[in-house]
């Protein structure tokens, strides 16, 4: 195997890279900070990552849309780029209710830093309500 093949080769697999680099960084944000919304930052980083996984092997090269014609040979399955138009809306409607959520929590414990929402957890009740 020559050096120029596998250049190609490495080329041809930039969008996996980007996928990777993206899924280990949004894990990492999830897993590293303690403040909700920069962990839902962190999920939606990992969300893109997953998007990303499942069009770039959608599209292929010289293929055109799927409509019948002497003309063409090469076509793109555009099942990937509909599946991933419904996973966006999900992940946008989950975005939301998280963020809903961390609005609540915020209200409730006066924090949005999981040790001290934690910490507040773990304290007793001093005042009794009467």
């Amino acid at each position: 195997m020559t050096g120029s093949g596998s250049g190609a080769s490495l080329g041809s697999h930039f969008a996996y890279f980007i996928t990777i680099f993206l899924m280990v960084a949004g894990l990492f944000i999830v897993i590293a900070r303690n403040n909700l919304i920069k962990k839902l930052v962190g999920l939606g980083i990992f969300q893109t990552s997953v998007y990303l996984l499942y069009i770039a092997p959608g599209k292929l090269v010289g293929g055109t849309a799927p409509i019948l014609s002497d003309a063409f040979t090469v076509y793109s399955n555009p099942l990937p780029h509909v599946l991933i138009l419904t996973a966006i809306v999900v992940g946008v409607a989950t975005l939301a209710l998280g963020l809903a959520l961390v609005v609540r929590i915020r209200e409730a414990y006066g924090s949005i830093e999981e040790d001290e929402i934690l910490d507040l957890d773990e304290k007793p009740e001093s005042v009794s309500a009467r």
